[in-house]
């Protein structure tokens, strides 16, 4: 199976507001660490600002926010609301019902293994919130360039570290 990349660019804008936690963040600034195209990720944001995942402030010193409760939304979920399509094949319903009629449907075994399958493939991914998969936080927010805004606590001196010159 196959994600979009409207569904992968929505996911990740929930996991990069997730890393970045306080403060707004811009259209750009998301756009710039995933070197991905400002223009897709609005029509994203829009969305998820609609499904009230991700919170809006307009205005000249606007941004967007992670809202509190997407925290614990399942990957899974995201990809339900996100994707359009989930008949892997024709005999399969779509997301209106509908489904191709086939000359073996009586006899096929295959519709029944792809079935499991794409259910199993959902199940896993509602195993997982987009908390989880903020983790490990430092090392995502260095790749993402947001360490320069998380604030990073040097480590205490020891007894083998060497006295500064004043």
């Amino acid at each position: 199976m196959r994600l979009t990349d409207y569904t992968d660019y929505s996911l990740r804008v929930l996991l990069y507001l997730a890393v970045r936690r306080e403060g707004l963040s811009t259209i750009q600034d998301i756009s710039n660490a995933y070197g991905i195209s400002k223009n897709h990720l609005m029509k994203v944001v829009q969305q998820l600002g609609e499904l009230g995942w991700v919170e809006t402030v307009r205005g000249r010193n606007g941004g967007l926010r992670l809202a509190e409760r997407s925290i614990g939304l399942s990957v899974g979920e995201v990809v339900r609301a996100t994707e359009s399509d989930f008949a892997l094949v024709g005999c399969l319903p779509d997301q209106h019902g509908e489904r191709r009629d086939c000359v073996i449907t009586a006899q096929c075994r295959l519709r029944g293994a792809l079935e499991a399958a794409r259910n199993a493939f959902l199940a896993e991914l509602d195993r997982h919130t987009i908390g989880d998969m903020a983790q490990p936080h430092g090392a995502l927010a260095t790749l993402l360039g947001l360490s320069n805004i998380i604030p990073i606590v040097p480590a205490a001196p020891t007894e083998e570290s060497p006295t500064p010159l004043t």
